[in-house]
């Protein structure tokens, strides 16, 4: 019995070591020898525009003795209220759709929280869809916000400058989703509106309308 033992113990094949690929180098190895990426990321121009030109601007009219007291926009949400969706369902989806592609994130669909029996709205209807878009994205969608879109407004005679909620945030509505440059005329079946909620950290409204009107935003002169 002992001999047999020992027979079968040398019949065994060696054990392969593990992690080792056919040219004998270990897998953690291989990865470490991918040459990498030279591409740098560029910022975005509003944000580069807010660190040399908006920053000294405020500091120089309020006064601030550091640079963190400088009021910056903190978040921008976007929210579109789809009050036919109650008797066209599907019109929640187009409207994801085109916030998807005037934002370049995914929306999030509101629904009702209670039932209104008058408007025939019931509990846990989607009737709205809304993003909420902060660093890289929140400076790019504002540049194309200024940029382009506003001027694409018909009749367009600047923004008014009495939105504001008295903690330096703004609140901008607009009547037509076909103003951004992205949205395509031929497809849309039906002409939304949407509100644009700039969020500041400034303390008083005198302070977030500077930042806003540095940053280009279009202010009616009364």
């Amino acid at each position: 019995m002992a001999d047999e033992k020992e027979q079968k113990k040398e019949k065994k094949p060696p054990r392969e070591k593990k992690g080792k690929d056919e040219g004998g180098s270990s897998k953690k190895e291989a990865a470490v020898a991918r040459p990498a990426s030279n591409t740098k990321a560029v910022p975005p121009r509003f944000a580069a525009k807010y660190q040399k030109e908006v920053i000294p601007a405020l500091i120089k009219q309020f006064g601030y003795k550091n640079p963190n007291q400088v009021p910056r926009i903190q978040k921008v949400v976007i929210n579109m209220g789809l009050g036919a969706a109650v008797t066209n369902p599907k019109i929640v989806d187009s409207a994801v759709e085109e916030l998807r592609a005037i934002t370049g994130q995914k929306p999030v669909v509101t629904r009702s929280k209670k039932a209104i029996a008058s408007f025939k709205l019931r509990a846990g209807l989607a009737i709205g869809a809304m993003v909420t878009l902060r660093a890289d994205k929140m400076w790019e969608f504002v540049d194309r916000f200024i940029s382009l879109a506003l001027p694409r407004t018909r009749d367009f005679r600047g923004v008014s400058r009495k939105a504001f909620d008295g903690k330096g945030n703004y609140t901008l509505g607009l009547k037509e989703q076909i103003i951004f440059p992205e949205i395509d005329y031929d497809r849309i079946d039906v002409i939304k509106g949407m509100n644009v909620s700039f969020v500041t950290s400034a303390k008083t409204d005198e302070e977030g309308r500077a930042l806003l009107q540095h940053l280009g935003m279009p202010f009616r002169a009364a």
